[in-house]
This record gives C-alpha cells, sequence and structure tokens, in this order.
C-alpha cells in the first residue's frame, strides 16, 4: 500500500526532522567532526545534561541496545562522550558529553536555532507557535512511543 506523502501525516513530520538532521551533521562535519555518524549523532543528542544510561539511549533512540553500546563505544574513543559510574546504581554507567562533544553540541544548537527560526518565519509566530505545542501534545501521549523487537533496529 503506497500512500501520497501529501496525505500521510507521518511523512510529513519526518521530512522536516530529516531536513534539519542533514543540515546539522552537514555543519558538523564542516566545523571539523567530520568523524561523527548519522547513527552516532542519533544517539549523542539523546545525552541527557547530568548523564544517561546506554539502556536509556536506545530506548529513546529506538535501537537496540547492543547498536547503542556500539555507538557510544565509537563515540566515547572519538572523544565525544565519556562514561562513569552511576551514582544511583554502581552496576550501571552513565554516558555523558566529553569536551568535543559540547563542541559539537554547540555547532548544532546553532543549526537548529537557525532552521527553527527559518520554519518560524516561512508559518509566522502564531502557527509555528500552534505547531510546536500541537507536536508537544503529541509527543507527551502515554503509550505513543513503543520500541522496535528486539532483534530489529529502528529504520533510518
Amino acid at each position: 500500500m503506497h500512500e501520497d506523502a501529501r496525505t500521510n501525516t507521518g511523512l510529513l513530520l519526518y521530512y522536516p526532522y530529516r531536513d534539519m538532521e542533514i543540515r546539522v551533521v552537514e555543519a558538523l562535519h564542516a566545523a571539523g567532526f567530520a568523524d561523527l555518524s548519522y547513527a552516532q549523532a542519533r544517539i549523542f543528542q539523546r545525552i541527557g545534561p547530568g548523564g544517561t544510561r546506554t539502556v536509556q539511549l536506545a530506548e529513546q533512540a529506538r535501537v537496540t541496545k547492543q547498536t547503542a553500546s556500539l555507538l557510544v563505544q565509537a563515540l566515547e574513543e572519538e572523544g565525544y562522550v565519556e562514561r562513569r559510574p552511576d551514582p544511583a546504581d554502581a552496576r550501571a554507567r552513565l554516558v555523558s558529553v566529553a569536551e568535543r562533544g559540547r563542541a559539537a553540541q554547540a555547532v548544532a544548537a546553532g543549526v537548529v536555532a537557525e532552521v527553527e527560526e527559518q520554519w518560524r518565519r516561512r508559518l509566522g509566530a502564531r502557527r509555528y507557535a500552534a505547531l510546536r505545542r500541537a507536536l508537544a501534545e503529541l509527543h507527551e501521549e502515554p503509550g505513543d512511543v513503543r520500541s522496535p523487537p528486539a532483534d530489529h533496529g529502528a529504520p533510518g
């Protein structure tokens, strides 16, 4: 079954996000972070300010724990993140952003702000604010975010 992209709301949501993601990664590469892959960026952007466990990163990125672990390992080897013991559970480790990662975050934040400003100008302030409210409401709906089966990675 093929749905026209004009009527498939999921694709209409995905295309602007994907455009932003491409612009962010291109800017990161141009700024000297050429070793950062799209898959790594998808994990990296989900690290919270106090650090995040790998299993939580996997759930948020909708990938398997094994995939997230491999991506975190590569990010650590490239100097973007560091792992440290979780103060709440000595058996667990938190992934936190390292100095190089903070520099990459600054570049990414600038691009995100630029893209969001372009969207705001295109839609107008009122429509842009309504869009953000609607998307936030959809995001907050309990049970809407499902994890992929353990033997399948996330699409894209």
